[in-house]
């Protein structure tokens, strides 16, 4: 099977997984946590740059579809739960966001089974866009952004269960039939 480019775009980010969790936890801090931020930043390029040359080129499959919020989950649950073990999140937050991120991906495949096809919200995008950037902030660990650091994880846990909420009272008809 040849794959297109935005495919291509979401397997690497795939592979890139791996890396971020070796330079997180092999390379020493705070050398290994800003190789980890960067290396995280070029993989939700990837997310951002898969979507726009996928529809703006005709290139939507079947596979980008069910792939590319799977690699977006990857990555971001992987983040998640390595900063439960290095100390820097609450166990608690992350079981609520992973818990969406499960959820969500359930009745996804559920629509999907159905023949509904179930497109990303505004929440959805909000929710994605501030747990993306509260990993960077929380991966430099910087002194001078403690309280932005803060209020990104909190924004991260609230815009998670508004836009659990959201997918699912406007997909309700999919768990009815």
């Amino acid at each position: 099977m040849q794959m297109n480019l935005p495919n291509q775009l979401t397997m690497l980010r795939i592979i890139m997984i791996p890396v971020f969790l070796v330079v997180l936890f092999c390379v020493p801090a705070p050398l290994g946590r800003y190789i980890a931020a960067g290396i995280f930043v070029l993989a939700s390029l990837t997310d951002f740059l898969d979507g726009k040359i996928a529809r703006s080129w005709n290139l939507v499959t079947n596979f980008g579809k069910f792939m590319d919020p799977l690699a977006d989950k990857l990555l971001v649950c992987s983040a998640l739960v390595s900063f439960v073990g290095l100390g820097d999140l609450p166990a608690w937050m992350v079981i609520v966001i992973l818990s969406r991120e499960f959820a969500i991906t359930g009745f996804r495949t559920l629509a999907m089974e159905a023949g509904v096809v179930i497109a990303a919200s505004k929440w959805g995008k909000v929710k994605t866009a501030t747990q993306m950037v509260m990993i960077v902030v929380v991966l430099l660990s910087l002194p001078a952004l403690e309280m932005v650091e803060l209020v990104l994880i909190w924004l991260s846990v609230i815009f998670t269960v508004i836009s659990g909420a959201d997918y699912i009272l406007k997909n309700l008809h999919v768990l009815k039939g």
